[in-house]
């Protein structure tokens, strides 16, 4: 499974690009303007840091402005995905922009039909929002598989972009459903690497050491 990182922090891009923890990145104007910096300014130093697909978000919701909008961000970069919403508007905007050879991500996927939609549409991604599901008490974790199985079913190379990822639980399950992709902030990449036991097998044997004196430097 690929790691996208959602976030427009670029210390902590170089950080987990360094680590080979990045296959990507997914933006968004509400994470960028945080930084309080200049959007496509923002997006361009992205894709020179990270080789892979860097998700760039409309603003529009009317298909022709979409288009033009991810026009100009496709133009930023080669390995720009134009990100749109998942509306009917949305769409006509992944079938032009996708059938213009450009990636397109379509993000706010909520159901399977919306995802059947996208790949009919051409969706270079579809991002299903598993964190906002757990929030309304649905499984988010249900609508990964229900995906992975009509697109298994039907050839669809739309690739499954697991998003709204709340924890490490999460990636782990995404990846044994088989999502292509999960995006995530960069704390819980992170707090993969974290275990109970390793915590306490660690503390052990530092305490051994001190306790034998040992020193290899």
């Amino acid at each position: 499974m690929k790691f996208f990182v959602d976030t427009a922090e670029i210390d902590q891009i170089r950080e987990l690009h360094a680590l080979g923890m990045v296959d990507g990145v997914t933006t968004n104007p509400s994470l960028i303007a945080k930084s309080g910096r200049d959007i496509l300014g923002v997006i361009k130093e992205i894709c020179e840091i990270v080789e892979g697909p860097v998700s760039a978000e409309v603003v529009a919701l009317e298909a022709d402005a979409m288009i033009a909008e991810g026009r100009k961000l496709a133009a930023i970069a080669p390995n720009i995905a134009v990100k749109v919403p998942l509306t009917w508007d949305g769409l006509k905007a992944c079938k032009v922009l996708s059938g213009e050879g450009n990636m397109v991500n379509v993000t706010l996927c909520f159901s399977a039909n919306q995802a059947l939609l996208a790949a009919k549409a051409g969706a270079t991604f579809i991002s299903p929002f598993i964190g906002r599901l757990d929030d309304i008490n649905i499984d988010g974790l249900d609508l990964i598989a229900d995906i992975r199985t009509i697109y298994d079913n039907y050839g669809f190379d739309t690739q499954i972009l697991a998003a709204s990822i709340r924890s490490a639980n999460h990636m782990s399950e995404c990846a044994k459903i088989g999502a292509d992709v999960a995006t995530a902030p960069p704390s819980v990449i992170k707090a993969m690497a974290n275990h109970v036991l390793t915590d306490k097998g660690l503390a052990g044997f530092m305490a051994d050491v001190a306790k034998a004196g040992i020193k290899i430097l």
